[in-house]
């Protein structure tokens, strides 16, 4: 059976060799990426099968993006479609602290996404579901997938982890706020970060649990994270390192999280290996390219990872 499974958009990423203004590169590497194949690669180095759902281009990047995440082992679902372009992103460093990122997806084929896609029990024989807030935003019969398969999820009884990760280029905060709400009170694990939870509401995460939300994650960055139920808190400090490349960190700590909520740990042991994830995620460039194996992972926590001081 396969264990977690996620759709959504994945697609190819640009970035620059070197530091400084787009404007001026003068070379670029070709990779992948994407928030919910990222949390399917974490999750399958971490020993958890993935499934990933998706639609690419009839094109050599669709190809790649294929090719790459079969390589990691994941089942794949790669739906070609013969009318749109796969997607593609531009990662530039302007400066040795900052990373920008300008994407190139409207009309995309991940785009069109629709719940006709998505297989009959794909959803119901998983044992998780994971989606995020990108998908919904990118065009209406994406917003109906995500929709679709929550709702298969929670009719077979199959747990949704919802990943707020809102982008404001996809749609304005008064359009986006009521779309993501409605998924987060469907989920059974709600992640974001402080400003990505007060868009939805005011109180957002003690609302969440009325609703029926079993855990509200929120991240924080280097600072650690909070895992909020109805009964308690419960927080882990972050990890102090020197972070080249932040894009993909929140992915992997979804990943390191689910991947300890799956195996029933605590919320406390959850969150560490979210914290130590989400940090050895920021030491490679790429999106994906450091989520740590076991060995990794352990490795870091027994000699390289030292608790934020505050």
């Amino acid at each position: 059976m396969t264990r977690v499974v996620t759709l959504g958009e994945t697609m190819a990423l640009a970035r620059t060799t070197e530091i400084g203004s787009l404007r001026h590169a003068s070379g670029l590497a070709l990779g992948i990426g994407g928030a919910e194949s990222n949390v399917a690669v974490g999750l399958q180095r971490l020993g958890i099968d993935a499934s990933w759902l998706g639609r690419v281009g009839d094109d050599p990047l669709g190809e790649r993006i294929a090719r790459e995440l079969r390589g990691e082992g994941l089942d794949v679902r790669a739906l070609v479609d013969t009318g749109a372009p796969t997607g593609l992103m531009i990662k530039e460093r302007p400066s040795a602290a900052s990373t920008a990122v300008h994407y190139y997806r409207r009309g995309s084929a991940g785009s069109r996404l629709s719940a006709a896609d998505v297989p009959d029990g794909w959803i119901e024989a998983a044992a998780l579901l994971h989606v995020t807030g990108i998908t919904p935003l990118l065009s209406d019969t994406a917003r109906s997938a995500v929709l679709a398969v929550v709702e298969r999820a929670r009719a077979a009884g199959v747990p949704v982890s919802f990943d707020i990760n809102y982008r404001s280029a996809l749609a304005a905060p008064e359009v986006a706020a009521p779309v993501l709400r409605e998924i987060a009170e469907r989920a059974t694990l709600v992640f974001g970060g402080v400003e990505e939870l007060e868009l939805l509401g005011p109180d957002a995460t003690a609302s969440l649990l009325a609703a029926g939300v079993g855990q509200v994650i929120v991240k924080r960055g280097p600072e650690g994270a909070v895992v909020f139920t109805t009964d308690d808190a419960t927080e882990a400090l972050g990890f102090v390192i020197e972070p080249l490349d932040t894009v993909g960190a929140g992915d992997a700590f979804v990943a390191g999280f689910l991947s300890a909520w799956l195996e029933g740990l605590s919320a406390a042991d959850a969150l560490v290996r979210g914290n130590a994830c989400g940090a050895m995620a920021c030491l490679v460039p790429g999106d994906w390219e450091a989520a740590p194996t076991r060995r990794d992972l352990e490795r870091f926590l027994a000699g390289g990872g030292d608790p934020v001081r505050r």
